[in-house]
């Protein structure tokens, strides 16, 4: 078994998946210029992004019967969008000048040993697809990192690609999709990002969308959610050749970037632990804490107990350099005594004067861990 963990890391995570439309009419010129435009985008950004191919074997994947016909649609845009082998060779080559991943879908097993042949890194499963065993097992001969689109499928079988995917060590992202071409945003259904990250925690989770309305919101709520791969169909204008509403054009995948690294920021860092506070936080919070005054004259050797320390002192803003706080005297847990219990009076104190560090002996170890931050804080 091939131990792909780690290349599945690199490759899936905060990933973009730009998929060239309608295999850009089975244009080679289309396709260069779609790759040129948007691999543009994708440095001014500095993003990681796949282009992605759809390959068939045209002269087999249609019935002959069916050759030429010009009412179905699949079987005339297929027809009319084929490409030779060739032809994808220079694709692939443009897409790694312009410093992009290149990819694939393929849809017929001739195209799986194509995709293999042409070394690419990463396949995609089609959600038309999801139940397409041969096709499936056929793709998992090749032990290449895979992303499968869920759209329209079944509760079972999307467990039964995941268990088979995650049984061989295969790496698999699941995309949650809705196959509408264009989706409004009523039918986006985010939510199932939750419920796949909470079925499928081994697996990336990401979106594929078409939706056409902006590019900015479902990436803020797709980021929080926690989807770390995004696919969307791309396109630019050429040629007077009628641009999809699902496609993105350069322009607005460009906010659509902008709305990433937005949405990274507001997030900030990862959700499985608790957040690390900065200084100048601590600062801030630190400015607003009550300190410890005494309500009347202490003399030195008097000893500070939890019982009679509200008869001894009182709590006021401000909070004075080294001055104890309230944090210090605070009893978290019922029944147990506080860090100031049983500590001594180095030097006497005067009513109204507040208690300071350096007021105390300290005769173990009771402040070591926040000496540092009793010293330093305070006006």
């Amino acid at each position: 078994m091939i131990d792909l963990e780690k290349k599945e890391k690199t490759l899936f995570n905060e990933l973009f998946v730009l998929e060239l439309a309608n295999n850009h009419w089975g244009n080679l010129s289309r396709g260069f210029r779609i790759i040129d435009q948007h691999s543009a985008i994708v440095r001014k950004h500095k993003v990681k992004a796949a282009i992605k191919l759809q390959i068939r074997d045209v002269d087999n994947f249609v019935h002959d019967d069916f050759k030429g016909n010009k009412t179905e649609r699949y079987i005339k845009k297929t027809e009319k969008t084929k490409l030779s082998e060739s032809d994808f060779v220079k694709l692939i080559e443009h897409i790694k000048s312009a410093g992009c991943i290149p990819m694939a879908t393929p849809f017929d097993e001739r195209s799986v040993d194509f995709c293999k042949d042409l070394n690419l890194p990463l396949l995609k499963i089609a959600s038309s697809d999801i139940s397409d065993w041969p096709l499936i097992e056929k793709v998992a001969t090749k032990y290449i990192p895979t992303i499968v689109s869920n759209g329209g499928s079944s509760e079972t079988e999307l467990d039964n690609v995941c268990n088979f995917f995650n049984k061989r060590n295969i790496p698999l992202a699941i995309n949650h999709c809705v196959s509408h071409y264009p989706t409004e945003d009523s039918d986006l259904e985010l939510n199932q990002i939750d419920y796949l990250k909470n079925r499928y925690p081994e697996n990336v989770i990401g979106f594929s969308t078409h939706e056409y309305q902006d590019w900015h919101t479902s990436m803020y709520i797709s980021f929080a959610k926690g989807a770390r791969t995004w696919e969307r169909h791309i396109d630019i204008d050429y040629h007077d050749v009628p641009v999809s509403k699902y496609c993105s054009l350069p322009g607005q995948i460009d906010e659509w970037f902008a709305a990433y690294w937005k949405a990274k920021l507001l997030c900030g860092n990862l959700g499985d632990k608790k957040r690390e506070i900065s200084k100048k936080e601590r600062d801030y919070l630190d400015a607003l804490l009550r300190g410890v005054y005494a309500k009347r004259e202490l003399k030195s050797g008097y000893q500070i107990n939890d019982l009679s320390f509200e008869k001894d002192f009182y709590l006021a803003i401000p909070l004075q350099k080294a001055q104890i706080s309230c944090r210090e005297v605070s009893n978290c847990h019922k029944n147990e005594r506080t860090v100031m219990h049983g500590v001594i009076l180095k030097n006497r104190i005067e009513a109204n004067s507040p208690l300071r560090l350096d007021n105390l002996i300290v005769e173990d170890e009771k402040y070591s861990s926040i000496y540092k931050t009793i010293v330093n804080r305070g006006l």
